[in-house]
């Protein structure tokens, strides 16, 4: 607020302040209406990368994408962005988010580096020194020390880092683990600001930075070693602070990691400084208010970041076409999954229909034999089986209303936002235990579709009108209908079963 601005500019003075967006982002979970306009983003993000060299060398992109979200909307517009004015030394592709994902069968990582892989060539990123494809979960960490590994490896080759990506991939929790690793130096947690994280898009509206540390030959020996001491740790030789937060990672994704710090800062020892007129107080007395001495916030010296490496966290690049864009704030909260996805599975025959909240609908229209319905979506939007006679009834009931959940507010809600429009998907089996393609509805989620071998169907998928139906061949987890209980009976419905974690870099007890 402007009145608070012009008392901290005139008095203590603005360092340390936290805007009132970030405050309420932080603190409260809600978001004040603030974008960042398409052409201010592009002044913004072209000014940082069309800077001069520093240390003679072009920066380092580190492209953050969703997996969730492949193929990724806005990685077709990266070369675009990234015009040949921009002499970067190398681009690093990281895709995040793979804690939310179970493995469907063996290998399933290799399958999924692929189709990132797979995505950067379509969208012609080669080109660009596509240098590595790393998969990670900036959230539970999986997959981050091998990252802090690579990005040290670009130290002599590159420049500053600038993390790159769309709305909602990630890059601010990415910024906050970087900066509590051994790719930033030791002080830099005491200077530098988290990033704020949020699930409204477009968090972050301009550029944050934290210094890089020089991997040394000696801090590169100390770091490997630290790794292979832990590797060898098993769960039980963990303290009880280190075993309770393994635990809490465990509930949020199925894929885990342990971040560590190899340099760290040490600081004296706290010496509690008091006195003891000021602590005491008679029965009719009221305690005596005990002022807090300021603490003055850490600076970095001129010394530390004259010839500093930086890496910055950039805004968002906002997804066009996006079911997200339409949404409120609670309503994205709802859609956009926070926790380790269970998959829910449903067996349909000609004539149902498949509800995802009233965000999308795919109707099953043509085929001889049942086939199988993989949801991959939030756990808060609810899936609901209809016949095709029944179902426009269905929406036009209960769109707005609890039974479907998102979006909420009932006839006045439904009166703006969009129709669902439908486009028909034509698919041949392969077999009852392998999907044959991925109907992804915009950014709510994705069906996966298994029919028996040489099946012909014809399915009809609906999206609200602006957003798009994505047809993914092949999917993304093929074999993701195995991940299921038995069928429940008198339903359409399998029962849920959820795979249990794996902790990277963490020895399993009893083995040697």
């Amino acid at each position: 607020p402007a009145d608070k601005f012009r008392s901290l500019h005139d008095g203590p003075g603005l360092r340390g302040a936290v805007c009132q967006r970030c405050w309420l982002l932080e603190h409260h979970g809600r978001a004040l209406p603030l974008e960042l306009p398409p052409e201010q983003h592009r002044r913004v993000l072209s000014a940082a990368l069309r800077g001069p060299l520093r240390h003679g060398r072009g920066p380092l992109l580190l492209y953050l994408l969703d997996v969730m979200e492949l193929p990724d909307p806005v990685l077709a517009e990266l070369p675009a962005l990234l015009s040949p004015e921009v002499p970067a030394s190398g681009l690093l592709v990281v895709a995040n988010k793979v804690d939310l994902l179970p493995a469907d069968s063996p290998g399933h990582l290799g399958r999924l580096r692929q189709s990132v892989a797979a995505a950067c060539m379509q969208a012609g990123l080669l080109g660009r020194q596509l240098v590595d494809v790393r998969l990670v979960s900036a959230k539970t960490g999986f997959g981050m020390e091998g990252l802090v590994s690579r990005l040290q490896r670009s130290w002599r080759c590159a420049g500053d880092v600038y993390l790159l990506g769309a709305t909602n991939s990630g890059k601010s929790t990415l910024f906050n683990a970087l900066l509590h690793s051994d790719y930033c130096k030791s002080r830099a947690p005491d200077v530098v600001g988290r990033a704020t994280v949020s699930p409204w898009p477009g968090t972050t509206l301009d550029l944050l930075k934290f210094p890089i540390i020089n991997p040394t030959c000696d801090r590169i020996f100390r770091r490997k070693e630290r790794l292979k001491e832990e590797a060898l740790k098993t769960e039980d030789q963990l303290s009880p602070e280190e075993r309770k937060h393994l635990n809490y990672l465990k509930k949020q994704g199925y894929l885990v990691g342990r971040v560590g710090r190899t340099f760290q800062r040490q600081k004296a020892t706290s010496v509690i400084d008091f006195d003891p007129d000021m602590l005491s107080y008679s029965i009719d007395e009221e305690p005596k208010q005990i002022l807090k001495k300021h603490v003055e916030k850490e600076e970095f010296t001129y010394n530390e970041v004259k010839d500093a490496r930086w890496c910055f966290d950039t805004p968002g690049i906002i997804k066009e076409n996006c079911v997200l864009n339409l949404l409120t704030e609670k309503e994205v909260k709802l859609v956009l999954p926070t926790q380790a996805i269970i998959p829910r599975t449903f067996i349909l025959k000609p004539g149902m229909v498949l509800f995802l909240a009233a965000l999308g609908r795919i109707d099953y229209l043509q085929g001889e034999k049942s086939a199988w319905f993989t949801v991959m979506a939030s756990k808060q939007l609810p899936v609901h089986i209809a016949t095709l006679s029944s179902a426009d009834d269905v929406y036009e009931k209960y769109a707005g209303q609890e039974f479907l959940k998102v979006p909420m507010g009932g006839e006045e809600r439904m009166k703006e936002f969009p129709p669902l429009v439908s486009q028909d998907i034509a698919l041949k089996g392969i077999g009852t235990t392998e999907a044959v393609a991925d109907i992804k509805l915009s950014s709510a989620g994705w069906v996966a579709v298994t029919a028996h071998a040489e099946e012909e169907l014809l399915l009809r998928a609906y999206t609200p009108r602006g957003t798009t139906v994505v047809v993914r061949e092949p999917p993304l987890l093929p074999y993701i209908s195995s991940i299921r209980g038995a069928r429940i009976p008198g339903t359409a419905a399998y029962r849920t079963k959820k795979p249990p974690s794996l902790v990277e870099n963490l020895k399993t007890a009893g083995k040697r």
